[in-house]
């Protein structure tokens, strides 16, 4: 019941959205794994319209928060007001408190608000004077961030961009696609109204039910010499790649690498795990986590092209000791 419900929901969402199917695959597994998700790519792509479409489709509290270099931490989390008539401090909650949260350019903010969305991404729940109030569930954050235009942003710290389970690349659309974007926005009569699909109870259910995905042992073992190969790529015959990488991904890598391939094999109707699963969705959830140093950047090397080499050159059927 549930796998027709999901499609239905991306027949809605394409109603309105054209050709980001990978996008509204990535948001759903993050969604139905409780997995915030940083969206990058340039400006135009439809990644704000996406997000606030599916929180349509999935009959969410939705709230969008465009980040902005004068951002305020209480902006964003709340604060205590004062109340004339009772004379007394109450708590004026901010929009952090919905399900679902569009952090729009978050790389414009200063790293006091930053520091604000993740902490509540992390621990789920947010201190206003000295009160701590727990964050609504489903609670997910989808962020984006543009690569171009650069000046005034506050790129995300390293450390602070592993508590996203993936970084997404969008890109430009094919012709045909573009071809029906512009003959659909071109049209000032287009309606992007869609129907509500999944209930909250859904979303649990199918948590509960990706939670039940079976995973082999050897396909947990590759995920392990996947993360390994990261922190130590001398040992896995990856000489050439040693020289870029400064820091290897964390243990959260394993995790959601985990989680998503589970996640993965669900959405294609499975109930158990193959190696391509955990193939497809490597790149968004290990690119943003390796660390690159300057001589990668001046090779013109990213960690998308690390990830790629990783795929090819770490075996799965490789024995693993764990010490």
């Amino acid at each position: 019941m549930h796998q027709e419900k999901i499609q239905e929901v991306i027949k809605e969402v394409g109603k309105v959205v054209v050709g980001q199917d990978r996008m509204v695959n990535r948001l759903l597994i993050g969604l139905f794994t409780n997995g915030h998700i940083l969206l990058e790519g340039v400006p135009g792509l439809a990644k704000t319209l996406t997000v606030n479409t599916l929180a349509k489709v999935l009959h969410l509290d939705f709230n969008r928060i465009q980040f902005t270099p004068d951002l305020l931490p209480a902006d964003l989390v709340g604060t205590m007001i004062y109340n004339q008539q009772k004379a007394d401090f109450e708590v004026k909650k901010g929009p952090i408190f919905s399900n679902l949260i569009l952090a729009d350019e978050v790389n414009r903010s200063p790293a006091k608000v930053q520091s604000a969305l993740l902490e509540a991404m992390q621990e789920k729940q947010v201190t206003i004077g000295e009160t701590t109030y727990q964050l609504d569930r489903p609670f997910l954050v989808l962020a984006t961030q543009n690569p171009v235009d650069q000046e005034g942003t506050y790129p995300l710290p390293e450390a602070q961009v592993d508590r996203f389970m993936m970084k997404v690349h969008i890109d430009y659309p094919s012709k045909s696609d573009e071809m029906e974007v512009m003959r659909r926005m071109a049209n000032m009569q287009f309606s992007s109204e869609v129907n509500a699909v999944l209930s909250k109870q859904d979303i649990f259910d199918i948590r509960d039910q990706i939670n039940a995905v079976k995973m082999a042992e050897p396909l947990e073992h590759y995920i392990i010499e996947l993360v390994f190969a990261t922190r130590f790529p001398d040992k896995y015959g990856l000489k050439d790649e040693q020289k870029y990488i400064q820091f290897g991904v964390s243990p959260r890598a394993s995790i959601n690498l985990n989680l998503a391939s589970k996640a993965v094999a669900y959405l294609d109707g499975r109930d158990y795990v193959l190696p391509e699963d955990i193939k497809e969705i490597a790149e968004d959830v290990l690119n943003h986590r390796i660390i690159l140093n300057y001589e990668a950047e001046a090779d013109g090397i990213n960690t998308r092209d690390i990830v790629k080499i990783l795929m090819e050159k770490v075996p799965i059927n490789k024995s693993v000791t764990f010490n």
